[in-house]
């Protein structure tokens, strides 16, 4: 074993890689060059990967059961396989891609946790260094001795690897070196055979150096040994706990692991993680877990371009390693897009590449539900509409039939948020024998407005003679709703999937686990009645939203029903998938100088004090300048004074005010309590010029008797909802006829404003032809184009 701590060698080396090292990435963590070595572990904020506080004593001897436990892990390995740290060419180092795995390794030893690296690359540096040495000495020799024009036939001998080995591990040390530098962190190198681990007193040895360096807070670096060590044994494999033979660097890790008692061990490789079948084939599918005794349900390929094992080698190493104690992330460590945050998105517990884990879920894994929704979805689709309008029925009687049994949930729910929500979140919280009830009535609306949504004929065309095309509505597929404190919108999203024949995953916040059970419970219980249970799943398992929102393979449609940081968040997470909702609610109302004192007063209170928490509730109140200092002013104030409303003045009314109130820190804000922003307008037209600034394009309103005002308010104003003299209140599913809604899209589109039914249904096109073909309508074919429409079969409006 040779072991040696590099701080401040190579200096000649290291001076020619300096400049280029501070020209990558790392140079984007400058202020590191100024810690000191004490204050090594209070470092924050000085790189652009966000820094995480967590706790990280844990006792070894178990692996972690789910990922998102991951983030305690204080002592990790991760192996950086071939295809990781060399070029495509096999000949030389992807400086780039290390700079980025040095940084994020940094970053997680400077949050205080205990890093060390298994290595590859220096058979590949050597090569480099030795083709070099090798085309300049051929160049000159030839050149002497057979003229310029034979330089081009120079053939390079094949290198052996542990010449390569050897005349790549001081330099591959030197530039681990440079990089851990730029993060005030020391590296250290140590080179291993398969006998350092088999001679007892080399083993401890061994340990003991490790353990000395993280102590002292040095990263190493470990390699084997490959300018000596001997060929792997033909039979020598993984053994069970006690014995496994360091053949290669996956085997390298996992032993490192165990032997050190590591928490989590990263195997980066050229592939996104382990799949069902070779990557690349049709069927191939990442396995997002992987459990021991699956490996007879695994098609191993052939191995990496590079490197010693294969995937079969990394997967029996991972479950060496899992045996010991230790979990276990095979990754993609060379993809453009993630390698650089790969390291740091595993520990967070995201879901990359492939988890091992001994534990099982007692239930299917989201990819399941995902497949069992889909499948649902279709059969759900093929239902008769009396069928499906049979199920939501079944649904709305077993809401009120069963309503002790879901205010008893929904009372546990309440008591453990006591104290951890804010009163706008609890109301939302809260179930009622009126809001089942209102819940019911809305849920026979669906059903009935149900009879006629899927396959209905919109359009029709005579192509030709004979062919006939029709546009029918479809399902989307199957969709993703994510809703916080609001249970009743669970049964209001179910029966609107089942009468649009879509299949639906229900992610659920936390706060309303028993109720959204047991209302999931009666959901899967009235689809029963027709055999499509599985089309509607309630997914329990620690999944986070962003995890779920990567499925795209999976997942048709979005609709994220809570916070607006809640939708901002899934917006930028979804990837692939459209997102339909909007991320604030900052509704206005215009009160015109033509505006009626009786209704002015009424209209304000209901859109802002009836349920303030709501998305269509009034934020912003733009009163006409001549109207101030007027009895009807003076009522509106009056009026919010007795509802409590706290009011913050926009910049223009505080001008007009000798003592106003708090002035607004933002126009743009959304309050969802008793808040209102006042603000003083000259015309129409700067009112529809703020809105359309500062609004949200969700709801907003004009109150005045002047008709010709109003129509051109509601025609100028570009919103999702415009309305005239009445409540902001009314921008709701139920409230538009739509029996419920599940959400308000802001977007422009597919579907704008409360979408109900028919926003969940796109289109397919049906033509029905005869042996036509194309060619017969050429130029000198035989058939012309009619492009006749067809009378379209009434809808049945009952």
């Amino acid at each position: 074993m040779l072991s040696q701590v590099y701080c401040s060698g190579f200096q000649p080396f290291r001076q020619r890689l300096l400049p280029w090292v501070q020209s990558t990435a790392l140079s984007r963590s400058r202020a590191a060059d100024r810690i000191q070595p004490s204050a090594i572990r209070h470092v924050r904020s000085w790189s652009n990967i966000p820094f995480i506080t967590v706790p990280l004593s844990r006792a070894h001897g178990k692996s972690f059961a789910h990922r998102s436990e991951l983030k305690h892990a204080k002592r990790i390995v991760v192996k950086l396989g071939s295809a990781v740290v060399t070029r495509g060419d096999e000949c030389g180092l992807a400086l780039g891609r290390l700079a980025s795995i040095v940084e994020q390794v940094s970053v997680l030893q400077n949050q205080g946790r205990e890093m060390m690296l298994v290595t590859s690359g220096a058979v590949a540096f050597g090569k480099q260094r030795l083709r070099h040495e090798i085309l300049l000495s051929q160049s000159v020799r030839q050149a002497l001795h057979s003229g310029q024009n034979q330089l081009k036939e120079m053939a390079i001998p094949v290198l052996e690897a542990r010449a390569c080995a050897a005349a790549g591990q001081s330099g591959l040390m030197a530039l681990y070196e440079a990089m851990f530098t730029q993060y005030s962190i020391c590296a250290a190198q140590i080179l291993v055979t398969n006998l350092d681990f088999h001679d007892e007193q080399k083993r401890r040895n061994l340990n003991g150096t490790l353990h000395e360096l993280l102590r002292m807070n040095i990263v190493p670096i470990v390699n084997t040994n490959d300018a000596v060590v001997p060929p792997a044994e033909p039979n020598s494999d993984l053994q069970g706990v006690n014995v496994i033979s360091v053949k290669d660097n996956d085997s390298l890790a996992a032993r490192l692991a165990v032997e050190m008692k590591t928490d989590l061990l990263i195997v980066l490789s050229d592939v996104e993680g382990l799949f069902d079948s070779p990557p690349g084939s049709d069927d191939a599918k990442l396995i997002d877990i992987f459990y021991p005794g699956d490996q007879q349900s695994v098609t191993f390929g052939t191995k990496s371009r590079v490197g010693m094992g294969g995937m079969e080698a990394k997967v029996k190493a991972a479950l060496w390693a899992l045996q010991g104690g230790t979990s276990v992330v095979i990754a993609n460590g060379t993809h453009p897009k993630v390698s650089g945050h790969v390291i740091t998105d595993i520990v967070e517990g995201k879901k990359v590449g492939t988890f091992f884990s001994e534990v099982k879920p007692a239930g299917p894994t989201v990819e399941q539900q995902g497949e069992m929704a889909r499948s649902g979805g279709r059969m759900l689709a093929t239902l008769e509409p009396e069928q499906r309008a049979e199920i939501i029925h079944h649904l709305a009687d077993l809401l009120t039939d069963q309503r002790d049994e879901i205010l008893l949930a929904n009372k546990k729910d309440l008591e453990e948020a006591e104290g951890r929500l804010a009163a706008p979140l609890l109301k939302r919280l809260s179930l009622s024998t009126s809001k089942l009830n209102s819940l019911a009535i809305g849920l026979r609306q669906i059903a009935a407005s149900s009879q006629d949504s899927v396959g209905r004929v919109l359009r029709r065309t005579r192509i030709a003679k004979n062919l006939e095309l029709e546009q029918v509505t479809v399902p989307i597929g199957v969709l993703l709703v994510i809703f916080e404190s609001r249970p009743d919108c669970l049964p209001q999203v179910a029966a609107l999937a089942i009468a649009s024949g879509n299949g639906l995953l229900l992610k659920g916040g936390k706060e309303a686990t028993h109720s959204n059970r047991i209302l999931h419970l009666l959901a899967q219980e009235a689809l029963s009645i027709h055999g499509v249970k599985e089309a509607i799943q309630l997914v329990n398992t620690r999944e986070e939203v962003e995890d779920l929102c990567r499925l795209d393979k999976m997942i048709d449609l979005i609709i994220p029903r809570g916070s607006s940081q809640l939708v901002r968040d899934i917006q930028k997470a979804a990837k692939g998938i459209p997102v339909m909702g909007h991320s604030e609610g900052i509704c206005h109302m215009y009160v015109d100088s033509e505006a009626s004192v009786d209704k002015v007063t009424r209209l304000v209170r209901d859109s802002k004090c009836e349920y303030p928490a709501a998305c269509n509730a009034l934020e912003t109140l733009l009163i006409h300048r001549d109207l101030l200092r007027t009895p009807l002013f003076d009522q509106i104030i009056d009026m919010l004074r007795v509802e409590q409303v706290k009011i913050h003045a926009g910049p223009k009314f505080a001008s007009y005010l000798t003592f106003s109130p708090s002035e607004v820190k933002s126009l743009r804000t959304e309050y969802g309590d008793l808040e209102l922003c006042i603000e003083v307008v000259d015309s129409i037209q700067e009112a529809i010029d703020h809105i359309h600034k500062y609004g949200s394009s969700h709801t907003d309103v004009i109150v005045t008797e002047n008709e010709k005002t109003a129509e051109f308010f509601l025609q100028h104003v570009d919103s999702a909802c415009v309305f005239w003299n009445a409540s902001t209140r009314f921008s709701d599913g139920y409230r538009f006829g739509l029996g419920a809604e599940v959400g308000i899209s802001t977007s422009r589109i597919h579907a704008r404003g409360p979408v109900g039914l028919e926003g969940l249904l796109t289109t397919k096109w049906l033509l029905r032809g005869q042996d036509h073909v194309v060619s017969d309508f050429s130029e000198h074919g035989s058939l012309k184009y009619l492009h006749e429409n067809l009378p379209v079969p009434q809808r049945n409006t009952n």
